[in-house]
């Protein structure tokens, strides 16, 4: 097992509330841009399904720990977890694709110099 996720996301929370004491501006704008994004129109089954892929994109172990247990208490199933999950990998296997065509350019203009 990589992580214990139920401990990292209850460390994650603790150490996101003592963070927020410290600095209770940036908490409540945080819980602003929350509030926002769950005033639109996605559920929240969604959204966290969303937060899970973008996770997975970003690398953010904590995010992670965090939105699998939000996905799980929202409903989501193992196969729209699957489904979300494989949209990260076809992303990151997309965004290394073009940028990989940044770097031939790059190549490129560094053999014409």
């Amino acid at each position: 097992m990589f992580l214990d996720w139920k401990k990292h996301a209850t460390h994650v929370k603790q150490s996101f509330a003592k963070l927020g004491k410290g600095h209770p501006k940036m908490l409540a704008g945080y819980a602003a841009l929350e509030s926002a994004a769950a005033a639109e129109a996605l559920d929240a089954k969604t959204r966290e399904l969303i937060a899970l892929a973008v996770a997975v994109t970003t690398r953010c172990e904590s995010c992670i720990a965090v939105h699998a247990q939000a996905a799980v208490k929202a409903g989501a199933t193992e196969s729209e977890v699957a489904g979300a999950l494989a949209t990260a990998i076809s992303l990151n296997a997309g965004a290394a694709y073009t940028y990989s065509l940044r770097a031939l350019e790059a190549v490129e203009d560094a053999r014409e110099a």
